[in-house]
């Protein structure tokens, strides 16, 4: 069994094992996202040799019972599974993604009694029940949650939305596979994933030169090669710059401000819109680039940042400006948008009576 077991699956084995070194030596993650990376690597080990196992029984035709609970296990595993993937890429992911996830376990558990999502009869032989395809209705739903939050939080670069496509090409074939190719495709499954989700690593890790690791925006280099790049594009720049992070570090210390930044920053990705491009240029210091946009949609764009912030504990200061022919420098634009910035801070500073210097 162990020699078939290998042989059926040495290339996961060795993209897992690889994914697990990387993980290791990589210094651009956080200790939390490679505690989650590592779960899931276990989690995808631990489902292939369910499906071998399974498959096994199914071939010798024995044990319809241990057959019918590993079946309700790796259709339980794969939205639970794609749920975890969600929880580990998606920046401030909260834990409630799992419910649904955990909803389903229990419907295919209950299944083992009732048939209600698959049927193993006394011949050892497999029929759906009524919510047969649940489980891949379930993956799916999960799927394109991920996709989509991905490309939401994102910066609308092709250096983030090529591995976001990689990895949607790679969860729709695990979906509609199996029903070109039959149940068989569950044999590959585990690689798939593994192989999608290491490739997804490995751009990851080669973007971030250009990306902020703590909030997942462009980083200050990223904007000094980009604004290089056809700035006769650029018709408009805003500044932004938020408000009272000191206090926070001082009085309630630097983790507390690090999390305010993440916030203010997931702020203005989800306000993001075509041919616009955000970037953390300081500690709270940020400018978005706005490329072949007119007026109007800059405004837009910073009525959605404030109505966004609004929503948070957190308050920024924000400038544009704007040059419809794009005969204005960067340089310039960004000077007047500055302007505008600071003094809307300095007002937010009079209006409120705090001292700017201890804020």
């Amino acid at each position: 069994m162990v020699k078939g077991f290998l042989l059926q699956n040495w290339g996961l084995i060795l993209i897992l094992t690889a994914f697990a070194v990387t993980l290791h030596t990589t210094i651009f993650l956080d200790k939390k996202t490679v505690r989650r990376m590592y779960v899931l690597i276990l989690e995808v080990f631990l489902l292939s040799i369910i499906v071998y196992v399974e498959f096994l029984l199914a071939e010798i035709g024995k044990d319809r019972v241990l057959r019918t609970v590993l079946m309700a296990t790796r259709y339980s595993a794969t939205p639970f599974i794609i749920s975890q993937v969600s929880y580990t890429l998606v920046k401030k992911q909260r834990w409630f993604i799992f419910i649904p996830a955990i909803l389903h376990i229990l419907v295919n558990f209950i299944s083992i009694f009732t048939g209600i999502v698959f049927r193993i009869d006394d011949e050892n032989q497999f029929s759906r029940g009524a919510l047969g395809y649940l489980p891949y209705v379930m993956a799916g739903i999960y799927c394109i949650f991920l996709i989509y939050m991905l490309y939401k939080r994102s910066n609308k670069q092709s250096i983030e939305i090529i591995p976001i496509a990689f990895l949607s090409v790679a969860l729709g074939s695990s979906l509609f596979f199996p029903f070109i190719f039959g149940s068989n495709y569950s044999q590959i499954f585990c690689t798939t994933i593994a192989l999608a989700l290491y490739i997804y690593f490995v751009f990851s890790i080669l973007q971030m030169t250009k990306i902020d690791p703590l909030t997942g925006l462009l980083n200050r280099q990223a904007y000094y090669a980009d604004i290089k790049r056809n700035p006769e594009d650029i018709t408009a720049l805003v500044s932004l710059d938020m408000n009272g992070l000191k206090a926070i570090n001082d009085n309630e210390g630097h983790a507390a401000g690090d999390d305010a930044i993440v916030t203010v920053a997931l702020c203005f990705i989800q306000s993001l819109k075509r041919r616009q491009s955000c970037y953390r240029v300081g500690g709270d210091e940020f400018v978005i680039v706005c490329r072949r946009n007119t007026e109007e949609e800059v405004i837009n764009l910073t009525n959605k940042i404030r109505s966004n912030i609004d929503e948070t504990n957190y308050s920024c200061s924000i400038g544009y400006s704007y040059s419809e022919s794009g005969a204005e420098s960067v340089d310039e634009m960004l000077k007047k948008s500055d302007e505008m910035m600071y003094a809307e801070k300095a007002k937010h500073y009079q209006n409120s009576g705090k001292d700017r210097r201890q804020h």
